[in-house]
């Protein structure tokens, strides 16, 4: 997989992020709508989401998609990894916490990526404008009948209130287009900057227009909001703009001053670990921190976070989990054509 520092300082900031979202000031009972969790509420998992896409392009070869043999060797490795990623997902959800956990939809939709690495990024991007319009029809659509369903736990993957697997591809697909440009490329980068603030502008501007006008309660007013986890077009819109500002920007500032941004690279780099590490936390402390936020708390949470993956980082390597991941995944895609008999 190529490294590139920049995509872990933003998976960095999206794991603090959703830390933040999780026991950071300002929760679910605050109600100023401009505290701190809320502005991260759902904008922090999108980008981790999307930067799941980037990961998938990186690990196949990047802006040169790789083929044949390589190419099903980095199948395998992806596949391995979603599932790895989703038993980890299922233990995390066993600790009974009361915060919704992200990686079994992770890491379905990172399976569901796997047809794709060959598909150029403009039936990508083009499949990412579908996904989004018609995704959340469907969620809206389908949600009230699979709460009925016995397959609680697949239904809850594919249409569930958080993280809707029909909707959320949408961040996947954009992420693997992104991760089909040359990140390394400054071109590249103001450009995904430029049209990250465009898109962040146009869905949080249309929303802000339309639910003036929308009567509140309605199924269009559902769709047209930006709600954290409402999954509407134009929040996947405004969701995608922030992520590939966020990208942009921490590609840039990566490369200009490395050393200050080493402690966030490093969270990235162990992301899994890390939010694993998070939900253990929370589970050890008790439900009080997420339904009665402390600031002392989050920033103790935040500071051990930081400093723990950066000497981590700095001395061993890869994380527990990401070693796991990494091993595994190797070993499944060691292959190579057997040859032919002689004739």
């Amino acid at each position: 997989m190529q490294r590139i520092t920049g995509v872990d300082v933003a998976r960095g900031l999206a794991v603090l992020g959703m830390l933040t979202a999780h026991v950071g000031p300002g929760g679910p009972q605050d109600p100023w709508p401009w505290s701190l969790a809320q502005v991260v509420d759902g904008r922090s998992a999108a980008l981790f989401v999307l930067l799941s896409g980037v990961s998938v392009a990186l690990i196949s070869g990047g802006d040169r998609p790789v083929a044949g043999v390589r190419r099903v060797q980095a199948r395998t490795r992806l596949l391995v990894r979603a599932f790895l990623v989703l038993g980890i997902g299922v233990l995390a959800e066993l600790l009974g916490t009361p915060v919704v956990v992200i990686l079994p939809t992770y890491a379905v939709l990172f399976a569901a990526a796997v047809p794709l690495l060959g598909t150029p990024p403009r039936r990508l991007l083009v499949g990412a404008a579908a996904v989004a319009a018609l995704g959340p029809v469907l969620h809206l659509a389908l949600a009230p009948v699979a709460a009925r369903l016995p397959a609680r736990e697949l239904t809850e993957l594919l249409v569930g209130e958080y993280y809707p697997a029909v909707v959320w591809f949408a961040y996947v697909l954009v992420g693997l287009a992104v991760g089909r440009s040359d990140l390394r490329s400054r071109t590249v980068r103001l450009r995904l900057l430029g049209a990250g603030a465009a898109l962040a502008v146009a869905g949080h501007g249309a929303s802000a227009l339309l639910t003036r006008v929308v009567e509140p309660g309605t199924a269009l007013h559902a769709l047209v909001t930006t709600e954290p986890h409402s999954s509407a077009p134009l929040e996947v819109v405004a969701n995608t703009g922030v992520g590939l500002a966020v990208l942009a920007l921490s590609l840039l500032v990566a490369d200009a001053a490395p050393r200050l941004v080493a402690p966030v690279a490093a969270t990235g780099a162990l992301a899994l670990t890390a939010y694993t590490a998070q939900l253990v936390g929370i589970a050890l402390l008790g439900p009080t921190v997420v339904w009665d936020p402390d600031v002392a708390v989050w920033l103790v949470f935040c500071g051990l976070t930081l400093v723990a993956c950066w000497l981590w980082r700095s001395t061993v390597g890869r994380g527990p989990l990401e070693g796991l991941l990494h091993t595994l995944a190797a070993r499944a895609s060691d292959v190579a054509p057997d040859p032919l008999p002689a004739r």
